[in-house]
C-alpha cells in the first residue's frame, strides 16, 4: 500500500455474531491481505462498504494490513462473510474466507 501516516492502534475487536439454532460463536472470518496495488483511501473506502464499519475502524484495518501484511476485517456468519469478501474483491482486494 502506499505510504500513510496514522497511530499505532490496534484493530478494535471484531464483532461476532451467534447463530441462531446452536447459540455457538460462529468462527468464519475475513482475512484482507496487503497488496501495492490499492491507496489507503481506496482501502479504507472499501472496507467501509463492506463491512459497514466506521471510518476510524476502516483506517485502523488498512494500518495493520500495511504493517502486518493482513488484518480480519469482519467475522460472523458465512454468508456474511461472502458478502464482504465479495465486496472487497470488486476492486481486486485480495481476500481470504476463514473458518473454524
Amino acid at each position: 500500500m502506499n505510504s500513510w501516516t496514522a497511530s499505532g492502534a490496534t484493530p478494535e475487536t471484531r464483532q461476532t455474531e451467534k447463530l441462531s439454532d446452536s447459540g455457538l460463536l460462529d468462527a468464519c472470518r475475513v482475512v484482507l491481505f496487503n497488496d501495492e496495488e490499492h491507496s489507503f483511501d481506496e482501502v479504507i473506502m472499501q472496507i467501509i462498504k463492506a463491512t459497514q464499519c466506521s471510518r476510524q475502524s476502516a483506517e485502523r484495518s488498512t494500518w495493520e494490513v500495511h504493517t502486518r501484511g493482513r488484518s480480519i476485517v469482519y467475522t460472523g456468519p458465512i454468508t456474511n462473510c461472502l458478502r464482504v469478501s465479495s465486496i472487497l474483491e470488486e476492486i481486486a482486494l485480495k481476500t481470504e474466507i476463514q473458518t473454524g
